[in-house]
């Protein structure tokens, strides 16, 4: 909501709309038909096979969104770090910040369904290595294109895709393993935790 609110503030209403509610649409279209990842047969035998799947599945996708989304905030930081560094600093803040429960999101179901430490670190890294290399390929080679319009019809678009995830995978796939009292507080707690964090940094 934070990236939506700031693409409406520089693209207007419509554009800003348009590219949110085109990336839910994305998304559910990858959702669909990007094939995910199998687990092999090496797994603990407590957790059903469907189970595994599925978390294994909120987690590729999660990560695969979280990928997507990284990109363009590695290009937003650099962005602003071009105008003002006084200003790009405090943003990479924020976005590090806010990147720790991205990686949890992430690791958690890929080791509660493979239960491989590596294997969940590894996704949750290249998850976030986008990040920096959104930054490094605004700096290689869009800069003479990268347009202040195109930038933040980008966050748009990528707004819509995490909100799908949150909606569709994470809350739930929360409810089905865990309380569902506790996973709409924890819902309530990340909002909370998200909008100090921002306010502060």
């Amino acid at each position: 909501m934070e990236l939506l609110n700031k693409s409406i503030n520089e693209v207007g209403f419509l554009l800003a709309n348009i590219g949110f509610f085109a990336g839910i649409i994305g998304i559910y279209f990858v959702d669909k038909f990007v094939p995910h990842i199998h687990i092999d047969t090496k797994l603990d035998s407590h957790y059903k096979i469907k189970h595994r799947r599925k978390l294994t599945r909120v987690g590729v996708l999660t990560a695969i969104g979280i990928a997507i989304h990284n990109f363009p905030e590695g290009l937003a930081v650099f962005a602003v770090s071009l105008d003002s560094l006084v200003l790009g600093l405090p943003i990479a803040i924020a976005i590090a910040v806010h990147n720790i429960p991205e990686g949890i999101a992430v690791s958690v179901p890929i080791y509660y369904a493979t239960g491989n430490r590596r294997k969940a670190f590894i996704y949750s890294f290249l998850s976030g290595v986008t990040e920096p290399m959104g930054a490094a390929i605004g700096y290689l080679l869009l800069l003479p294109f990268l347009t202040h319009t195109v930038l933040y019809a980008t966050l748009a678009v990528v707004a819509g895709i995490m909100i799908f995830i949150c909606f569709d995978e994470l809350l739930p796939i929360s409810k089905e393993y865990g309380d569902e009292h506790l996973s709409t507080l924890g819902l309530f707690f990340g909002m909370t935790v998200m909008i100090l964090s921002l306010s502060i940094l």
